[in-house]
């Protein structure tokens, strides 16, 4: 089997496949967590700001899902068949979510009417949480196993995607990113608004820490598949004694009001929680609750060995150019917001 630094070329594609969502969720995560938060601004000018603050990055960032999606496709096509069509609902509701967001940042500036800006803020507030909960509903059940049969396809029902891990997971994950918003909105901003954002993002942190403290309980005590990982390879315990120091970090950080320290620290937790993901699964990419035979592993799911070699060519020219347009847009756009006739 063909390698790339030592690391044969499916699971080379099951990191770059992780590190490409894991890039999603860190960078479109605090443009959502600002939807989340966005009804808490009762002032026009506070809610300008907060959309501004978003505006020069929020599209850019979701091209990252796009690359994800393509890299899964391209990496393992029938993961990519089999989940999209498990997960049909939640995918088409993420799709809406996604469009509806769009069009409200779009369509709140276009006329001056009241009523008109309050629907669109409504519709952002709503879509944000809307993909923010999905992301966590599909995440759960990925990480707990779906009813697929022995021919890969899914045998249940949408019900059965509203099971109480992946509903606990959905709310985390909501809890998650409005924090990991609420530091970007409060590193943008300034005088009352800013004022008000300290007072979000501590709450915010509270109930994310709350929410996650709940989740590792319930899966120690209903899924002991996860931790059978770290019993059976005791040196990667240091990832969630890593993840418990930064999310303490984070705390600490909000604490002496150093919020670049504490967003980069919740841009790590959400690269921690996704890594231990990455652990519980591999080798594994979709477990069946019927039988283990029936999993989708990155072996017997991947692309030949000459696609994979070739599109790690691609990946290898691609992503270095996205990570680069993502950085200059950021460099481009740093420090505070300032509302003038060309914003939203």
């Amino acid at each position: 089997m063909a390698t790339f630094l030592g690391i044969d070329y499916p699971t080379c594609w099951f990191l770059l496949v992780g590190a490409v969502f894991t890039g999603y969720i860190i960078l479109d995560g605090f443009d959502l967590g600002a939807g989340i938060i966005h009804l808490f601004f009762t002032k026009e000018e506070s809610r300008r700001i907060a959309l501004n603050a978003i505006g020069p990055v929020w599209d850019g960032n979701e091209v990252w899902i796009v690359i994800g999606g393509g890299a899964l496709f391209a990496g393992f096509p029938e993961v990519y068949a089999s989940l999209l069509s498990a997960f049909y609902v939640p995918f088409i509701l993420f799709l809406l979510g996604i469009i509806f967001r769009a069009i409200s940042i779009e369509f709140r500036s276009k006329e001056p009417m009241l009523w008109w800006r309050r629907m669109w803020d409504i519709s952002y507030c709503a879509s944000s949480t809307l993909i923010a909960f999905l992301l966590g509903v599909i995440l759960g059940n990925v990480t707990e196993g779906i009813n697929m049969g022995p021919d890969h396809v899914f045998r249940g029902s949408f019900t059965e995607f509203l099971n109480p891990y992946a509903l606990l997971t959905g709310v985390t994950t909501v809890a998650l990113l409005m924090m990991h918003g609420a530091i970007y909105l409060v590193m943008k901003t300034e005088n009352r608004l800013y004022t008000k954002l300290t007072l979000i993002v501590k709450d915010a942190t509270i109930f994310f820490v709350i929410m996650i403290l709940l989740t590792s309980f319930y899966t120690l005590l209903y899924l002991p598949k996860m931790a059978a990982v770290i019993r059976n390879y005791p040196e990667l315990f240091v990832v969630p004694v890593m993840m418990v120091l930064t999310i303490a970090n984070i705390t600490r950080q909000i604490t002496k009001r150093k919020y670049l320290y504490a967003f980069i620290s919740s841009a790590v937790t959400i690269s921690l929680l996704m890594i231990l993901v990455a652990m519980e699964l591999y080798p594994n990419m979709l477990v069946s609750t019927q039988s283990p035979a029936n999993n989708l592993t990155v072996y017997n799911a991947s692309s030949s060995q000459k696609t994979l070699g070739i599109m790690l060519v691609v990946a290898a020219i691609g992503v270095p150019l996205v990570v680069g347009y993502t950085t200059f847009v950021f460099v481009t756009f740093k420090g505070k917001v300032k509302l003038d006739e060309m914003s939203y």
